[in-house]
């Protein structure tokens, strides 16, 4: 890739740390605990605790993975080098139709917070054009936005925890009242499944490590940081909502946190975490398109997307046209499609990425390598396990998204060769 402009290395630990978090913890806490609650009841908490194994194994890999190849594009990047072109492809295009949704559901997760009602899809665009033109201007404007963005987040929630704890408090006793087995094991899984997606932020760290600096370090470090945090907020979060409104008390609503709030004493809180909310979502939106403009730019470099896409800008050194390219179809999905169950769908796309990344991670050479094999095998291992407990609907679109995907890549040979 010697030939092609590459992007500038500004992003410092803290900073690579802090995109990671923004995306994590908006995508997490305000999305996923819904419809993890509904497939398990209590049981979420098994659920998520496997989650956390599953994305610390695949987090290794990445590490692992990045830090011996330090430029954008993550798994897509790996899994050709280590595993051939079409594992390759197969990664990259699950990234970026899993995370096409993931930015059309954070866009709309903004606009249900922050838009007045009958105005959400038109407000949902709006975010994606500003934050898109913000990534144009440059990385570093991304990782400053970011950093604002996860202050205020980290706040809104301190807010939420304080008004529910300075109340009557979480009824600990509640969280068991179904049992953490009610709803079996497949039930759990499935929660698990789609807690995943919750975790998937810190791989944006590793799409950007063309931009890291001394990123044999960085990025290793920047991973476990991120997630270290995000698990034991997560965690804290997850007991609060099922000790103030029990397992279907959260099934039950789109706003667990902020109904949690509302339900004590303390309820004048509520607005914050509305704000909190929308932040976060904004937050995890701003990450999304980052990441997906630098897997894009990847792919098109070498020819698995239209080239034109791997343009850099002559000023701001960003992936400028495959990040507008692909803001467009996040504003077409955004017009025309119900995203219920769009949680499922990402977590399809990502859940194969990161197998991808675990069978590259596990062929490295023994100089390459950081963490010992049996957490790429349990990685693995566990990535296929959630993917066939992931809702039916999620399941039958991904598999139809990756036949799309698979027949484009099978024409685009075709024409190369009758080319040749």
């Amino acid at each position: 890739m010697s030939n092609h402009p590459a992007l500038d290395r500004r992003l410092g630990t803290f900073d690579a740390s802090l995109i990671g978090l923004g995306s994590m913890i908006g995508a997490g806490v305000f999305a996923a605990f819904t419809p993890a609650a509904a497939a398990a009841g209590s049981g979420l908490l098994i659920g998520l605790v496997v989650a956390a194994f599953v994305a610390f194994c695949n987090a290794t890999s990445s590490a692992q993975l990045a830090a011996a190849y330090p430029t954008s594009g993550g798994t897509y990047v790996y899994g050709r080098e280590r595993l051939g072109p079409w594992s390759g492809f197969l990664a990259g295009w699950g990234f970026v139709i899993g995370k096409t949704a993931s930015a059309a559901a954070m866009a709309l997760t903004f606009a249900a917070y922050a838009a007045p009602q009958g105005w959400e899809r038109p407000v949902a665009i709006a975010a994606v054009v500003l934050l898109t033109a913000v990534n144009y201007h440059g990385v570093t404007r991304t990782a400053g936005l970011t950093r604002v963005l996860v202050i205020a987040v980290l706040l809104a929630l301190a807010i939420a925890l304080a008004a529910v704890w300075g109340g009557s408090g979480p009824d600990f006793g509640g969280i068991l009242g179904d049992g953490l087995l009610a709803h079996g094991w497949y039930g759990i899984l499935q929660s698990a499944g789609l807690l995943f997606f919750a975790f998937a932020g810190y791989a944006r760290i590793a799409t950007m490590g063309e931009e890291v600096r001394d990123p044999r370090r960085t990025i290793p470090k920047a991973i476990t940081i991120a997630l270290g945090i995000t698990i034991v907020i997560y965690a804290v979060i997850a007991l609060t909502l099922l000790g103030v409104l029990g397992p279907q008390g959260v099934a039950g609503t789109p706003t667990p946190l902020a109904d949690a709030v509302n339900s004590g004493s303390m309820s004048w809180a509520a607005p914050v975490v509305r704000i909190g909310a929308a932040v976060a979502s904004l937050g995890a939106l701003l990450a999304l398109i980052a990441g997906l403009g630098r897997t894009s730019l990847a792919m098109a470099r070498e020819h698995d997307l239209p080239t034109w896409l791997s343009a850099v800008h002559p000023k701001y050194k960003v992936p400028h046209r495959a990040e507008t390219a692909l803001a467009i179809v996040t504003c077409i999905v955004i017009a025309v499609a119900d995203l219920r169950g769009a949680i499922g769908f990402s977590s399809f796309g990502v859940l194969l990425y990161y197998l991808v990344a675990n069978v590259a991670a596990y062929t490295q050479p023994r100089e390459d390598r950081r963490y010992p094999k049996f957490l790429q095998v349990a990685g693995g291992l566990a990535c296929v396990g959630l993917v066939v407990t992931l809702p039916p609907l999620s399941v039958g679109l991904g598999v139809l998204m990756f036949a799309m995907g698979i027949v484009y890549r099978f024409l685009r040979l075709r024409r190369d060769r009758h080319n040749e």
